[in-house]
């Protein structure tokens, strides 16, 4: 199966240090899946990588064929996953805009039927899961709906070395453990999803929603 990795940071300055704290936290993530689930095709999304136009035009508002070619390789690897990892840290208890923004350029039609699985972090106590609970209601509005057991990482710089590998402080096979739990349910859902979906398409089954309000207002 296809798994993308969203990071949802586009800072790359500090406080707080170190830089781009976000990053290992998601390479912790890529290194998890290539370690553990290996049969899994994995790739890290980070939004620096991604060059969007200034102005915000999502990708379903343009012609067939006409949008940007970033833009629409990203489009296409979101049609063709199986399931998602969204890795955020927590602005004022809610998740990250830079994660919103980069997902509000693609339909929600493009997300679902898929499971999805919720990372956050701080370079604090907290680990940002109060932005994870705001999440759930984002990820449900796409139509990737959120495995039940999330992942927060407290004190990230102190957990994660910047390629993604647990620092000697701290203890590799429970940390293992921990995101395990959360990847396990994200690997046993996408099977199911995409078992299903070879069934019966879920598209054809229930339209989407493309473009006009009146596809999902209540009736009258």
């Amino acid at each position: 199966m296809k798994f993308l990795i969203f990071l949802g940071s586009v800072r790359d300055s500090t406080p707080p240090a170190p830089a781009r704290l976000g990053l290992r936290v998601a390479r912790a993530c890529v290194a998890h899946f290539q370690r553990h689930h290996p049969e899994h095709s994995v790739e890290l999304i980070d939004p620096l990588d991604c060059k969007l136009d200034s102005v915000f035009k999502p990708h379903f508002a343009y012609a067939r064929g006409a949008a940007p070619t970033d833009l629409q390789a990203l489009a296409e690897k979101i049609s063709a996953a199986d399931g998602y990892v969204l890795v955020s840290p927590e602005y004022n208890h809610s998740m990250s805009p830079a994660l919103a923004h980069l997902l509000n350029h693609f339909g929600s039609s493009s997300f679902a039927y898929k499971p999805s699985a919720i990372v956050t972090y701080s370079a604090g106590q907290w680990g940002g899961v109060r932005a994870a609970v705001g999440m759930r209601s984002y990820l449900s509005e796409l139509g990737c709906l959120s495995v039940s057991a999330m992942v927060h990482v407290p004190k990230a710089q102190e957990v994660f070395q910047e390629d993604g590998e647990v620092t000697q402080e701290q203890d590799a096979t429970r940390w293992a453990e921990y995101l395990g739990r959360s990847f396990l349910q994200l690997e046993w859902w996408a099977a199911a999803t995409k078992a299903q979906r070879g069934v019966v398409d879920p598209h054809k089954l229930v339209k989407d929603f493309r473009l006009d309000p009146s596809q999902r207002n209540a009736p009258g």
